[in-house]
């Protein structure tokens, strides 16, 4: 392998400027919080207009990784700098880059210092700063196909997520400020010991790899056990990727390691809840895909009956739970929930169909996620409250802002012409080719969510306008610009979803070469 594929390492840039923009923001003068902002705006434009680059010039024709960057690293124990991306690599960065501005706006004045007496004052520079570090580590989790490279930014995200949560939690809190802090810190606490825990079982599999495969460069392991020259015995082979599997189910999160997404979403502030479940917890089931079916395609094999029913437990015990919530967060958790089980169902459906589906899923769930949870924060700073049973009538006095609501939550319940729609439709698809009972079960979580989400809207938009929402402002020009492109990309995806399924469809079909799966042929043959 060359030392370096490509002349500018146009990967590194990506990743690297978010990381210096976070440096940077991070060093601006205390008094000066407005120029943090601006600056981090920029560079999250910045690191857009990088990943645009990296959409364009990657050919999904073409060679399997595309703008391949290899240096050595940690040459005694065979660790290198290595990157590459595929369509599915390509398209998640793209969702991250994409969703950043509009968290950071979104997020505009959620650091700025409060005055009482009884609040802390919120670094608003490190706010920023800390959202930056996020999406660098992201990004290169996307890039890496070194598997250590991977595990060191798969684990380190943690760390500016952790400070995220429970130092910049939402203030639309019930009770006092102590006891606000105290559940922000224990949603903090519960995110990073989940994670490390999984982390730590991860790395040991890291390192069981290693001795098996002598290296950690997931190409020449994919490539040894295509041509039968690295051959692990069965059982190794599974106990490395329960130990895979495990760290990406809790990051995903899939039942019954969910438990800490709720409490996260619950007491971030609404651009961090996003960050959570569009951004960060993607990595997981991006993971499933490239590392877990890629490096042990047999063990994958051997696993799906159990994932299979944990993705369905997942779908209906997450709808079922969104459907009883009294707080409007919380019911966006629980609907992510829901939703990561239909990525894992698609994912492990072993069907081109279903795989194809699952990617979808990962971006659109994006997006709508982003529109649903980023309206939802502009409705609740408002009110100052977080409980559907404090709103009613919103539609009448902020139609603007009611509409943008009902478009999110349509897309979350995959109404056809949104985007998602057309996601889980290929997942179903893709579940009913192989495993017809599953997808039948999986069609009762889109009942749910059709439930969930049109009850949500007309307990807190429709009826009688409350006296506490009647002077509610409707949506300010911030936060139009925030909202209106994430709407336009939902209607456009769901009309026109041909430019995102070219570019991970080759993607989909190395993967589905990996864990040597075809799909199954229908029942009854199309007429000649």
């Amino acid at each position: 392998m060359s030392e370096a594929s490509t002349v500018f390492p146009l990967l590194t840039a990506t990743a690297a400027l978010p990381a210096v923009g976070a440096i940077a923001t991070a060093a601006v003068p205390a008094a000066r919080r407005g120029a943090a902002k601006w600056l981090a705006l920029l560079v999250s434009l910045a690191t857009l207009a990088l990943a645009v680059t990296v959409l364009v010039r990657f050919d999904p024709d073409g060679a399997r990784y595309q703008l391949t960057e290899s240096r050595s690293w940690i040459a005694d124990f065979g660790v290198r700098y290595e990157l590459g991306v595929d369509g599915i690599g390509v398209a998640l960065i793209a969702l991250t880059a994409l969703l950043m501005p509009f968290i950071i706006l979104a997020g505009w004045h959620d650091a700025d210092p409060l005055e009482t007496k009884s609040s802390r004052w919120r670094p608003t520079q490190g706010f920023f700063a800390l959202i930056l570090a996020v999406e660098a580590m992201v990004i290169i989790s996307f890039e890496a196909t070194d598997v250590f490279l991977f595990y060191i930014f798969f684990e380190a995200m943690l760390i500016p997520m952790y400070f995220l949560i429970g130092g910049f939690g939402d203030r639309a809190h019930a009770g006092s400020d102590e006891n606000a802090s105290a559940q922000r810190s224990y949603a903090a606490v519960k995110f990073l010991l989940y994670n490390l825990v999984g982390g730590l079982i991860m790395l040991a599999a890291v390192i069981g790899l290693y001795v098996v495969a002598g290296n950690f460069s997931l190409q020449e392991i994919t490539e040894a056990r295509a041509n039968g020259t690295l051959d692990m015995a069965t059982n190794t082979e599974r106990l490395l990727f329960l130990g895979f599997f495990f760290a990406f189910a809790v990051k995903a999160p899939l039942w019954p390691l969910h438990t800490w997404l709720p409490n996260a979403m619950g007491e971030a502030t609404a651009p961090v809840a996003v960050l959570i479940t569009a951004v960060v917890d993607k990595v997981g089931t991006f993971a499933m895909l490239r590392f877990c079916l890629g490096l042990f395609p047999e063990a994958s094999k051997w696993a799906t009956p159990v994932i299979l029913v944990l993705a369905l437990i997942s779908i209906v015990y997450g709808a079922l739970l969104a459907v009883g919530q009294r707080d409007i967060k919380r019911l966006v958790a629980y609907a992510s929930i829901s939703h990561f089980g239909f990525i894992i169902l698609g994912i492990f459906a072993m069907t081109s169909q279903g795989q194809s589906g699952a990617t979808l899923y990962m971006v659109n769930h994006g997006i709508s996620t982003a529109a649903l949870m980023l309206v939802a924060g502009f409705l609740i700073s408002r009110r100052g409250s977080r409980l559907i049973a404090d709103y009613g009538g919103v539609q009448k006095v902020a139609p603007v802002l009611a509409g943008t609501f009902l478009i999110g939550g349509l897309a979350t319940l995959s109404l056809p012409g949104l985007a998602p729609f057309v996601s889980e439709f290929l997942v179903l698809v893709g579940a009913f080719a192989r495993y017809p009972v599953a997808g039948i079960i999986a069609t009762f979580g889109i009942v749910l969510a059709a439930l969930y989400t049109l009850v949500l809207y007309q307990r807190t938009m429709t009826g009688p306008v409350k006296p506490e929402v009647s002077a509610m402002p409707d949506l300010r020009v911030r936060e139009l610009v925030v909202v209106a492109p994430l709407i336009a990309l939902l209607i456009g995806l769901g009309v026109y979803p041909k430019p995102l399924t070219e570019l991970v469809n080759p993607a989909v079909e190395h993967t589905m070469s990996d864990v040597q799966q075809k799909d199954p042929k229908p029942d009854v043959e199309a007429a000649k």
